[in-house]
């Protein structure tokens, strides 16, 4: 099983479309809000090199960005081979 964690906020569209896509391909993820912990905003900003959106997602430790990433990965095939790499 893939390592999957979002950084979100409770009212992000791209957050829900994001986990509407792995929801749609069986993947389970942990969610990390930032709107209610600021040392969680820290911490994404700098596991992400100063991305200040959300979502922010990274997958077995490798950061694939927001939703749109994610979502040109699933169509480009490069979120499959990012899924089966390890952590």
């Amino acid at each position: 099983m893939s390592d999957i964690q979002i950084y979100t906020t409770a009212v992000c569209p791209y957050c829900v479309a994001a986990k509407n896509l792995l929801k749609s391909k069986g993947l389970e993820w942990q969610e990390i809000r930032i709107d209610t912990d600021p040392t969680s905003l820290a911490e994404m900003r700098e596991r992400s090199q100063g991305a200040r959106t959300v979502p922010q997602i990274f997958i077995n430790g490798t950061h694939v960005g927001g939703f749109d990433q994610l979502a040109a990965a699933d169509r480009d095939g490069s979120l499959a081979e990012i899924l089966s790499s390890s952590a």
